[in-house]
């Protein structure tokens, strides 16, 4: 296997471990992080496309080839989903006066933050975990 798709594995669990983090620390100090976690978030995902691009390059096949591209799409998958989430809750705010609209963003934007947290981010965990364990089986 590259190593080069472990490097990029391991700092994607690494910004994942960051990403988590940030989630825990009180409110009053995210904002002096902030610039560092729209960073981080625009990195790793960046990482999965290309952890998705060198798996299928490298031709790995079987469970490691399925955990290490559930692994990198999860993460790309992040920060689309926060970018529409941010979108169609900006959007229900603007169209409070027009109720049908207003009631649509306001699930689009509920669907797309759920899908952040219990689609991309456990999808990412699943898929760093069996990636980890293939690896030391190997």
């Amino acid at each position: 296997m590259n190593k080069f798709i472990l490097l990029i594995f391991w700092i994607q669990i690494l910004i994942y471990a960051f990403l988590i983090a940030y989630f825990l620390v009180p409110v009053s100090m995210r904002s002096s992080v902030f610039p560092f976690f729209a960073l981080s978030g625009i990195v790793f995902s960046f990482l999965g496309i290309i952890l998705v691009y060198l798996t299928k390059k490298q031709g790995i096949q079987g469970w490691l080839r399925k955990f290490l591209q559930l692994t990198g799409v999860c993460s790309a998958g992040v920060t689309v989903s926060v970018i529409l989430h941010n979108l169609f809750y900006a959007l229900a705010v603007l169209s409070i006066d027009i109720s049908v609209f207003h009631f649509l963003f306001e699930i689009l934007h509920t669907i797309f933050f759920l899908a952040t947290f219990f689609v991309f981010m456990i999808g990412f965990l699943i898929g760093a975990i069996g990636s980890i364990v293939l690896f030391i089986k190997k």
